[in-house]
């Protein structure tokens, strides 16, 4: 996919991700994700957040926080939670369509809806068929990228191969499995890797 063509595709996620979140019940709101000390209602808080955030207000954000970039995230979440879980989802709905984005690569945000879409869902037991396009082209972003996540650094030195998909990367010791689990082992989600097998999975695990 073309990184000019990617905004149809992050819209088309974000829009499934609402659908899939739409029947939740409040306790469900309150899971734990896949993201350390968040909630399936704060990661959703975040990725409306994102969608908000400009780059001159993100570098702004950056400044007023002494550069912590967690304290923007975590301020982001804040800001957009609402006063129930209703007032979450409404904004992340208001935020489907939106262009806006911090600094980075469009790669970057159809990540984001990726990776976050699954944080969610995976805890919830909601299984979404990703179409395979959009998953090989977050697959073939990440494993370029340390910018934040760590993925490149975290997977050297390894082959990954789709056990679903025409996908491959890498050398040495393979790693395989379905392709989301391999994009979510890339960028840190340890439960992704019980889903996955191969000589070099004891390195990949041991790397986090």
């Amino acid at each position: 996919m073309a990184s000019t063509d990617l905004w149809p595709a992050i819209h088309a996620e974000r829009r499934a991700l609402a659908a899939d979140l739409e029947p939740l019940t409040e306790p469900q709101w309150a899971t734990p994700s896949l993201c350390s000390g968040w909630s399936v209602r704060d990661v959703l808080a975040h990725m409306t957040a994102a969608a908000k955030l400009t780059a001159p207000k993100f570098f702004a954000a950056l400044v007023a926080s002494g550069l912590r970039f967690t304290s923007v995230n975590t301020k982001g979440v804040s800001l957009n939670l609402g006063g129930s879980p209703a007032d979450t989802l409404t904004a992340f709905k208001g935020q489907v369509t939106s262009t806006t984005h911090p600094p980075g690569p469009n790669e970057t945000w159809l990540g984001e809806v990726v990776v976050h879409s699954a944080d969610i869902r995976r805890p919830l037991g909601i299984v979404r068929d990703y179409p395979t396009d959009v998953l090989v082209t977050v697959a073939d972003f990440y494993k370029g990228s340390n910018l934040l996540i760590g993925a490149k650094k975290r997977i050297a030195g390894l082959t990954l191969r789709a056990a679903d998909a025409d996908w491959t990367t890498g050398s040495g010791p393979e790693v395989t499995g379905p392709l989301l689990s391999l994009v979510q082992a890339m960028t840190g989600r340890r439960p992704a890797l019980d889903d996955l097998s191969g000589d070099g999975l004891a390195t990949l695990r041991a790397r986090g």
